[in-house]
């Protein structure tokens, strides 16, 4: 369906054997943002392999899972390090306007930022969670 909607889909053997018009997945096709409706797709195991692919090849960003099952939800939840973890909903939601955070003037892709005295807050990190049923940003 993706690909009937202009996306390309690179893909993993599992991937490609489901549909013939998947390009391969290269090793950078897994730690590439796109920018663009492009999407890499690798078939694992299980939660820990899925854990695994996202410690080595996330940005720390953000991570989706897409899962019917609400224990695996809270797993992923609690597993996953990054700024914004979704569960049923598009990774495109990690924005400032739609977190609700106001216009965004920037992105910190690290997890301390303040510089000179630090105080509790400066010390604190958020990780955002977002429970969708399906939603995308429009």
């Amino acid at each position: 369906m993706l690909i009937d909607a202009g996306c390309a889909v690179r893909g993993d053997a599992h991937v490609q054997a489901a549909d013939g018009r998947v390009t391969p997945a290269s090793e950078a096709d897994w730690s590439t943002e796109y920018l663009d409706l492009i999407l890499a797709v690798r078939v694992v195991n299980d939660m820990d392999e899925a854990i695994d692919h996202i410690e080595r090849y996330g940005s720390e960003h953000t991570e989706t899972i897409v899962t019917t099952n609400y224990q695996r939800s809270r797993d992923f939840i609690d597993r996953v390090n990054s700024s914004a973890v979704m569960v049923n909903a598009s990774t495109r939601f990690n924005d400032g306007g739609e977190l609700g955070l106001g216009a965004e003037i920037g992105i910190s892709t690290s997890k301390i930022h303040a510089f000179g005295p630090m105080g509790l807050e400066e010390l604190t990190t958020t990780k955002f969670v977002v429970l969708g049923d399906g939603q995308i940003r429009e």
